[in-house]
């Protein structure tokens, strides 16, 4: 009804369409056909007037408790496109009852039944009442469910709230919605050109960031006029340093084409020729900045450390001269052949996350690198330094090193031979670690193996390609190739807890990743608005509602904090005992090694021999024992023989078998250790032979099963009396840890009680013994009391063997109407042994508070 006169359409074949909804001004079809359809609308007078906001509450009535609690629960779908039909019609319904506390404006809005001009002016009405909690919410309302202006405006005006820093983290997202915008006098456009003026880092980003959205077909010719108009309010000296490093990218591009496309005797030689080009062009521009960040600005190459990877795509690394000169060499890959636009989406993501752990106080020791989109299958990655791939350690560890423990703690241990800086690695690794199990979780990332895991010397574990993410794992037949939730393996939990000296690290550790899960959480929203926006920008594996839901299923917003605690441990667990993941990091080590000599990339470290044939050369073959002197106590003499052929004689007491075998209870409570020779299964009479016999037998069992038994440092250290310079970290290994000297069995809970529901959540159990010293393989049954039917009776999992375990379970009673009177029984068993109890006065509890309870040794 608003359009006259003449109209020209160009026609396309439809499939060429973007299915998604989409501005019709903006969208090109870029295939012109032979056809072009002409519409001549009549003359009219008709002249459109916007509606005014106004509200119509009509007869509705105040809803209820019930009520204001659905809808609750409905606003922490936190998108759209993950409400139903029918639920977006109770939002609509309560439109009046909504606010900034119950839920969020864009799910309100973009519940609306239609767009006609009484509705609309409702939501003008809503639009203009609405108290925003938060800048960010408004990103909700620039997705492609909101094509009216004036609540695209809205939502800018709140976006000017936002500090240029701050606008840089979202910049990616903010480009991609300028789909929808009419014009290019919209707001949103009007903001990115204002924050280019006053932030170079701002304008630098946003240009690479429209370079890169010309390779989109249907929005080429947009994307052109943006960039023409950043380009124009720039000035000249900015421009000139677009155009430098433009051309840097396109010298990069053709030397990573001629390289690649190179016969394999003759790819050094083309690099070498190539690389001139690059100190040409240095030699006429002087400086240019590197477009991954304008702070960095280079003045050259050094040519010697430039070479190239062998994989698929030949990505070409080069070492760039930091004219800030003390800061040295700024190393870069240059990849052709690969759409790292996916990994661009995947990091920004985990900086976002990790600025708000940082907002909380919370330093998670992230690396995150950075990546830039330069084009069509092309673009930058930051190397970062003194860095090295899990593979890489596996392989200098032997053909098996995959499938040892403590291949990682030996690295570390060889790199850190002071201690402070030792316990400064192992900090930095806890932390990094949790980290990135909740970021790879979250955001479903695949293909994980020990080639795209990382480790600086300094402790700092880090993620590096993500080619797949949102679960879309690679399968075999019918076997998904990625089994675990994320990387978390027996071989990092032995590193972080010493080799089990310290097993309160693992309950530590377990607390920081959901401590930071629970962090995260809480922003879901602005986490699935940044994915709902990217849903129109051609990536891959994020095309479709399914992706977006797969996030929040991982992100459990409706979850409560016990909960998702709950929930998040036991994916530690699940990760922790999938040997599919020491599988697949073993085959790809036996691939690398197979292939390592046609590698070019830098040579890899020197290690000393000695350290990295520490386990062949020192591991023993067989111990013998030839007999016993009788001092006030018996000794032992042992003779061992080392598969090297040395052999040495070696005393030790029936105490220290004893000890040696409690160690390895504690090292290894998931494996099955040959039976030990207690005194008091032996008969009285001729003590001493009968033990030399058992404790041969002993020896034989443990040294011919397990190799991961047979060659633990524990065993090695006793048999080949090892001095303290020899291995400095295991000169305390057969001594007793502080947390099992000297102090009582304990049990962590959390008590939470709230409309007749008692909600326990058990945390973790530290110090547990067997009357024999062992360490048990424990479970907690609970009782509520008075309790004359016996129904209250609930029972946790059983952890297995070790005297620190953690459970974070909940136990729920309803309908628990009186606490006064009321008694919370706590027993701890180990299969049908009692191991320790606690009674608990409901009455006193402080709730919602973490709190460690000492276990007695009878039940009350």
């Amino acid at each position: 009804r608003l359009v006259h006169g003449t109209v020209l359409l160009s026609m396309a074949l439809h499939s060429t369409l973007p299915t998604a909804v989409i501005t019709p001004g903006i969208c090109s079809t870029e295939t012109p056909t032979s056809v072009t359809l002409q519409i001549n609308f009549p003359e009219t007078d008709l002249e459109f007037i916007k509606p005014e906001p106004e509200e119509r509450r009509g007869d509705l009535a105040e809803p209820t408790q019930e009520c204001l609690q659905h809808i609750a629960r409905l606003s922490q779908r936190h998108s759209l496109l993950l409400l139903s039909e029918q639920q977006r019609r109770i939002l609509w319904f309560y439109r009046y009852s909504c606010n900034n506390q119950n839920c969020s404006l864009p799910l309100v809005l973009g519940s609306a039944p239609s767009w006609d001009r009484t509705t609309l002016s409702e939501m003008y009405a809503l639009l203009r009442s609405w108290r925003f909690s938060n800048p960010l919410e408004a990103l909700g309302l620039l997705t492609f469910s909101f094509p009216d202006q004036d609540i695209r405006g809205a939502a800018v005006q709140q976006m000017e709230n936002v500090s240029s820093d701050e606008l840089l983290e979202y910049l990616p997202q903010l480009v991609q919605v300028l789909k929808f915008e009419w014009s290019l006098e919209s707001p949103l456009v009007k903001l990115l050109l204002n924050r280019s003026l006053q932030s170079i880092q701002v304008a630098h980003q946003l240009y690479w960031l429209l370079k890169d959205a010309q390779n989109e077909v249907h929005f080429r010719m947009w994307y052109e006029k943006l960039l023409a108009a950043l380009q124009f309010c720039a000035g000249q000296t900015l421009n000139n340093e677009f155009s430098k490093e433009e051309k840097l990218i396109r010298i990069l591009e053709d030397i990573a084409t001629k390289v690649k496309t190179a016969s394999d005797p003759k790819r050094k030689e083309v690099l070498k020729v190539e690389l001139c080009r690059l100190q040409q062009f240095f030699q006429e521009v002087k400086l240019c900045r590197i477009p991954l960040n304008p702070a960095l600005v280079v003045q050259g190459i050094e040519a010697e450390s430039c070479s190239y990877f062998t994989s698929n795509a030949f990505p070409l690394k080069i070492s760039f001269i930091n004219a800030n000169a003390p800061s040295g060499n700024i190393n870069v890959i240059f990849k052709i052949g690969d759409d790292l636009r996916q990994d661009m989406l995947v990091l920004q993501i985990i900086r976002v996350m990790d600025s708000i752990w940082l907002q909380e106080g919370l330093d998670m020791q992230m690396i995150i690198y950075r990546c830039l989109s330069t084009g069509k299958g092309q673009g930058l990655v930051q190397m970062v330094p003194d860095a090295i791939t899990l593979a890489k350690i596996h392989r200098e560890s032997g053909l098996i090193g995959p499938l040892k423990e403590n291949t990682i703690k030996k690295w570390f241990r060889h790199h850190h031979p002071l201690e402070s800086s030792y316990q400064e690695a192992i900090r930095n690794f806890f932390y990094s670690c949790a980290g990135w199990c909740v970021v790879t979780f979250i955001l479903g990332v695949c293909d994980r193996h020990s080639d795209n895991i990382m480790l600086t010397k300094a402790g700092h574990m880090f993620h590096i390609d993500f080619g797949r993410f949102l679960g879309h794992a690679q399968m075999f037949g019918s076997i998904r190739r990625d089994r675990a939730p994320f990387i978390f393996t027996s071989e990092m939990e032995y590193f972080i807890t010493e080799g089990g000296k310290n097993p309160q690290r693992f309950q530590e550790f377990v607390e920081l990743c959901c401590r930071a899960y629970n962090i995260v959480r809480k922003h879901s929203q602005l986490l699935l608005n940044l994915l709902e926006m990217m849903l129109h920008a051609g990536l891959p594996e994020l095309n479709s509602i399914q992706d977006l839901k797969y996030v929040y299923d991982n992100l459990r917003p409706q979850d409560s904090d016990l909960q998702a605690t709950s929930y998040f441990t036991r994916k530690i667990k699940e990760s922790l005992e999938c040997f599919p993941v020491k599988l697949n990091n073993l085959i790809h080590t036996l691939v690398q090694m197979s292939v390592g000599s046609s590698a070019k990339p830098p040579a890899p470290e020197t290690v000393p021999q000695e350290w990295m044939m520490l386990d062949t050369e020192r591991s023993i073959a067989r111990a013998t024992i030839l007999g016993f002197s009788k001092k006030p106590d018996p000794v032992y003499l042992i003779q061992v023989v080392q598969t090297c052929n040395v052999v040495t004689f070696v005393e030790k007491s029936f105490e220290q078998f004893s000890k040696l075998h409690s160690h390895l209870q504690k090292q290894f409570p998931s494996h099955a250790l040959p039976e030990f020779p207690h005194s008091w299964h032996l008969p009285f009479t001729d003590l001493e032979h009968k033990r030399v016999k058992d404790l041969n037998f002993y020896l034989k069992q443990l040294l011919s099963g397990s190799r991961k038994l047979a060659n633990n440092e524990l065993v090695l250290c006793f048999f080949l009396n090892w001095s303290k310079n020899t291995l400095a970290e295991d000169s305390s290994s057969l001594t007793l840890g502080p947390q099992s000297a000297g102090h009582n069995p304990g049990v962590q809970l959390v008590i939470t009680y709230e409309n007749t529901r008692l909600i326990i959540m058990l945390k973790h159990m530290r110090n547990l013994r067997l009357p024999d010293g062992s360490a048990p393989s424990a479970h907690a049954e609970f009782y509520l009391l008075p309790d004359p039917y016996e129904v209250s009776r609930r029972k946790t999992r059983t952890a297995p063997k070790g005297s620190d375990p953690t459970y974070n379970e909940l136990i729920v009673y309803d309908r628990v109407t009186e606490l006064q009177g009321r008694v919370l029984k706590l027993v701890v068993k180990s299969k049908a042994t009692f191991v320790g109890a606690v009674n608990i006065q409901l009455s006193s509890v402080q709730f919602n508070e973490e709190k460690w309870y000492p276990l007695g040794n009878s039940v009350i």
